[in-house]
């Protein structure tokens, strides 16, 4: 005969086991789900295109942003991460992104959106680069799982193109 504590080794390794088994099924699960998010940005309109005295470019937008985000969200969804990037290409560098607006969304319920916005973040360029160049502005999205790993995806709306005059406020 086994004694207690042999038997109830044995007990509390099956039952660990199969905790591992389930949790790691469930982990998978998610990876199954395949998110269909949609999304648009428009430019309303250049609040202003200046240059600064020390030689920098800075654009101010009113941007309308629309999306739905809902299918990113599953059992296992903690908040998604999203924010829009102004992204473009100079002679000094191949990739330039600047921020200029973002947020959290905290639950399903609020992953339909549509927003009317100046930028949040300054778009300013390091030097005399932006005026008649052309853009793209992307929806970008990082999921935060419960558990396991993040992922990120984004949604890209090309062929904008900066004014050729700068304006003041």
């Amino acid at each position: 005969m086994h004694s207690f504590g042999y038997r109830a080794n044995a007990l509390l390794t099956f039952a660990l086991t199969i905790l591992a088994l389930m949790c790691a099924m469930a982990s998978l699960s998610d990876n199954l789900s395949s998110p269909s998010a949609s999304a648009e940005i428009q430019i309303l309109n250049i609040n202003w295109f200046q240059r600064h005295p020390d030689g920098n470019d800075e654009v101010s937008l009113t941007l309308n942003i629309t999306a739905d985000l809902q299918s990113l969200f599953t059992w296992n969804t903690k908040q998604v991460f999203v924010f829009v990037a102004a992204e473009y290409e100079t002679s000094k560098n191949s990739v330039n992104q600047v921020s200029v607006w973002d947020g959290i969304i905290p639950a399903k319920e609020h992953a339909k959106f549509q927003i009317q916005t100046s930028n949040k973040y300054r778009l300013i360029d390091q030097g005399d680069n932006l005026r008649g160049k052309e853009f793209n502005l992307t929806l970008h999205w990082h999921v935060m799982p419960k558990t396991g790993k993040m992922f990120a995806d984004k949604i890209v709306m090309s062929g904008l193109e900066f004014a050729r005059k700068r304006s003041c406020a």
